[in-house]
């Protein structure tokens, strides 16, 4: 692949809902660009983007892949992201590494969910975006309908580019507003052709629209369109470019990826309307100076390059994907990781096109390109030079709140699974596998159950290791809400010394649930010698960490010695400990004990119509709604707080009740009393299996 300077770089991320036709589209920009001779199809496994086994299992993207497609003179590095929420870490990776957007909506299931997800990433990472509209093969796709939506949803800024020509229910040509003249596919060929009679009103309301745009540009071009003066192509083409630019237009176009139509304009207006790294802005942080560096994807500047995502794979190794920040990669060029403080050669520099990486000799600010078998790098780090040591900001993924449990089948492979999931959460930022010692169990954290469902697939088929998932143990807690007074004497008589150890305790709340247990001793009068308090207190505390209830951690009780009886030759530290652990467990039951359970404070953010269902189904938790705070764009936060036990499987249910459009997030804020006929089934339940034998 030839070297490209930073004004010829486009950098362009697919958003949009799951099965609009994102990786479809890519494929046709592939084969006209000549990477591939023939197209490939989701449907078949076989396309560039989506090379992954599950991906190519499941038929749908999975992970983002970077294809660079050369156009006239320009790499355009497309950016083909997941449409599937559970997959949203993905995306925010490749928005952060983009300088614009295309959003891809599907002709025929019109504008859905993700449209309106993408378009809030790109408000918030500020990327200028067109829209584009595919099936347009498809009988009862309607361009229209999708313009007529969108413009609905966010204003005039809404500017078809293209107008579709079809005849006998079939998609033939379309209508370029901007030259105002008609093209007509045929064979591979366009044709010029006359603009049909049933085009011409929309034609004049999308160039009105169009007019209206480039005019406010500039007082100039004010004064001339209120005189009635027409603008030149040129001058039309340039003012478009300022108005993409800043995001007051986002042009429409259209086409079919199948049949490979509209997308040689597609690849045109990239070219010609989207920005190049060198107009966007980019700053990190000088760790030498604590000064702003500002990188903006300067060539003359210290080298500087932003890891934003990383591909650990059986088959093909691990590459670290960089974003050029500033300055010019070679080859061995030696570079500085800050984060992790250690210099490491670069080697030799790729641009991955799917699965295969193209070896680079350099890469200029601004590029996308992969370093092979950096060891210590890893997703968010910073690579800069010794003299010039630089940091950037991290791209804000989302936190994943959906959990389970997970064990491995084969006991052997507890640690082979351990490894497995540590490379895939170099991978995926969204994936967490935290050892849950307390309970003892171990959780896989993800972003839904298909996420999770995706992990163990892949840990079967590309590490060759089984797991089971199952609902996780809550991590309830116990503690007595009364006093208790309790005696135990331990005796044992063996041949030659014996055991004994005589304690006389109570036990009260101590009033904090932060500390298992306080301690006091007011033993008068040398009824059990000092040396003993110690064993004593090692009873108590080893006694605490699995509660006689239901073996749950025990919280918030005092225990005092005030009595008891020694025998000179028998007593040990050992029978004090027994018998201080004996107590404990009588008086512990005598003294009105209880179960605790978690509760989080939990964030729902919905649009307005939603609010009442939301809002229903917290209190069918079991959860106290607290108020609703209004967001902008139409949404309610709904806060509350609910018991952790019941948030299992949340994100499903919200998704269904909200078609997708509903976020949440929690934390743990406190312990409260579980209500007893919870706390009569965990009792029950914890017999259960102390009768079968198991533990866990």
């Amino acid at each position: 692949m030839n070297i490209y300077t930073t004004d010829k770089i486009r950098n362009v991320v697919l958003l949009g809902h799951g099965g609009s036709g994102k990786t479809s589209l890519v494929e046709a920009m592939a084969y006209l660009s000549g990477i591939t001779s023939r197209m490939g199809k989701v449907v078949d496994g076989n396309t560039v983007s989506d090379f992954g086994k599950e991906e190519q299992k499941r038929k749908f993207s999975i992970s983002t892949s970077v294809v660079p497609i050369e156009w006239e003179g320009v790499k355009i590095n497309i950016l083909d992201t997941p449409g599937f929420f559970d997959f949203v870490g993905e995306v925010e990776e490749a928005v952060g590494a983009a300088d614009a957007a295309i959003i891809v909506v599907s002709g025929k299931a019109g504008v859905e969910v993700g449209t309106q997800k993408a378009w809030e990433l790109c408000d918030k990472y500020k990327l200028p975006r067109m829209v584009f509209v595919t099936d347009m093969d498809i009988d009862n796709a309607s361009y229209r309908q999708v313009v007529e939506d969108m413009t609905e949803l966010y204003g005039k800024k809404i500017a078809p580019f293209h107008l579709p020509i079809r005849e006998n229910e079939k998609f033939v040509g379309y209508v370029n507003v901007i030259s105002e003249t008609g093209h007509r596919w045929q064979g591979k060929e366009v044709v010029e052709c006359e603009i049909p009679e049933y085009n011409q009103a929309n034609l004049q309301m999308c160039r009105d629209t169009l007019m209206e745009a480039v005019a406010e540009t500039s007082e100039e071009f004010m004064e001339r369109y209120f005189g009635g003066e027409t603008f030149s192509e040129a001058e039309i083409r340039a003012a478009m470019r300022t108005n993409i630019n800043d995001g007051s237009i986002v042009p429409m176009s259209m086409g079919s990826n199948v049949l490979c139509q509209g997308i040689y304009t597609l690849l045109d207006d990239i070219v010609k309307y989207l920005p190049s790294p060198e107009n966007r802005e980019i700053a990190g942080v000088n760790m030498k100076t604590k000064e702003v560096f500002q990188a903006n994807y300067d060539f003359s500047k210290a080298k500087s390059a932003y890891i934003f995502k990383t591909i650990v794979d059986p088959f093909i190794g691990k590459y670290s994907l960089i974003k050029v920040c500033s300055g010019v990669l070679k080859q061995d060029d030696l570079m500085l990781n800050y984060d992790k403080d250690i210099e490491e050669k670069i080697g030799k520099l790729y641009v991955m096109q799917g699965s295969k990486p193209l070896e680079v000799s350099e890469l200029h600010a601004g590029d996308i390109g992969a370093l092979a078998k950096l060891t210590a790098a890893r997703t968010g780090n910073t690579l800069s030079t010794k003299n010039v040591p630089v940091e950037y900001g991290k791209t804000e993924i989302s936190v994943p709140y959906t959990y389970k449990r997970y064990k491995a089948k084969n006991k052997a492979d507890i640690d082979k699974v351990a490894q497995s999931l540590t490379k895939m959460m170099h991978e995926d930022q969204t994936l967490k596998a935290v050892n849950d010692s307390e309970n003892r169990q171990t959780l896989l954290y993800g972003m839904g159950d298909q996420h999770l469902d995706v992990i163990v697939s892949r840990l079967l088929n590309e590490y060759k290791v089984e797991v089971e998932l199952s609902q996780p143990k809550v991590a309830f807690r116990e503690t007595i809400r009364k006093k208790s007074d309790v005696e135990y004497k331990y005796k044992k008589q063996t041949g030659g010394h014996g055991q004994y150890g005589h304690v006389k305790m109570r036990f009260e709340p101590s009033g904090d649930l932060e500390q298992p247990y306080v301690f006091e001793q007011v033993v008068v009068g040398g009824a059990i010698p000092k040396n003993y308090f110690p064993a004593v207190e090692k009873g108590i505390q080893e006694s605490v960490l699995k509660g006689p209830m239901a073996a749950y951690p025990v919280v918030g009780v005092k225990a005092v010695l005030y009595d008891g009886s020694y025998h000179p030759v028998d007593s040990s530290e050992m029978a004090f400990k027994m018998a201080a652990s004996q107590a404990f467990k009588k008086g512990f039951m005598e003294a009105g004990p209880v179960l605790l359970e978690p509760i989080a404070s939990v964030k729902v953010t919905v649009p307005d119509q939603y609010t009442g269902d939301v809002m229903g189904d917290l209190n069918k938790r079991r959860g106290r709604v607290l108020g609703m705070n209004p967001v902008v764009g139409g949404k309610q936060t709904v806060e509350a707080e609910v018991p952790m036990m019941e948030m299992y499987g949340y994100c499903t249910d919200l998704r269904s009740m909200t078609g997708g459009r509903g976020d949440y997030s929690y934390e743990f804020v406190r312990y409260e009393q579980a209500p007893s006929d919870i706390q009569e089934k965990e009792v029950a339940a914890r017999a259960a299996k102390v009768a079968e034998g198991s533990d866990e």
